[in-house]
């Protein structure tokens, strides 16, 4: 599948120079949002990434995803897994599973992302899941930004990611991106002004 292709074809692979939420600044972003607004596009993408999950052989109850951005993703993968689908959410800027929403110990859960950058939001996800006597088996999203290694490739994880070494994260591509810190950024030197476009403001 040519996801990066999927991507441009939704206007959702922006060239510019954009803030990530890391604090970091890049000339590229991944909008998942604008391929998710074509429920179709958003049905191939699921159905291709719950394939791979499937072949794995891993069990799993529910889908659990970071909002807002896992939203939309983490239903559709429900959907295509057949399995329950929930999301937590931010309140006082701490995630915590809301809305009557419950896990059961011992329940067997994945993690899904729109794209995993360090996966610090799906860590946090799992952190509160956990906590309840769930238990994480997996981690995926439609895209991964590099840092952390994804089945079936030979990569070895960045420093920087989050995600632990012992559980699967199943994605459909990676997407590594030129990042600068915003002190050695060369667009903030050429004069260009960054900006914003994800859900987060933090």
């Amino acid at each position: 599948m040519d996801v990066a292709g999927i991507y441009k074809e939704a206007d959702a692979l922006l060239e510019g120079h954009f803030i990530l939420s890391s604090g970091n600044h890049s000339n590229r972003y991944l909008q998942s949002a604008k391929v998710l607004e074509d429920p179709k596009r958003a049905k191939i993408l699921a159905d291709e990434l719950a394939n791979s999950i499937k072949e794995s052989g891993i069990e799993i109850d529910t889908v659990c995803a970071p909002a807002l951005g896992g939203i939309l993703a983490g239903y559709e993968l429900a959907r295509a897994l057949e399995t329950r689908s929930i999301f937590v959410e931010r309140k006082d800027g701490t995630m915590e599973l809301r809305r009557g929403f419950e896990v059961k110990k011992g329940e067997k859960i994945l993690i899904c992302e729109d794209i995993i950058t360090t996966g610090g939001s799906a860590m946090e996800a799992a952190k509160i899941i956990e906590e309840l006597g769930a238990e994480v088996v997996a981690f995926a999203s439609l895209a991964n930004r590099g840092f952390c290694r994804r089945e079936g490739t030979n990569t070895t994880p960045k420093l920087e990611c989050k995600l632990p070494t012992d559980k699967p994260l199943f994605a459909l591509d990676d997407f590594t991106f030129e990042m600068f810190t915003p002190e050695e950024c060369p667009l903030c030197k050429a004069g260009s002004v960054a900006i914003k476009p994800g859900s987060r403001s933090n």
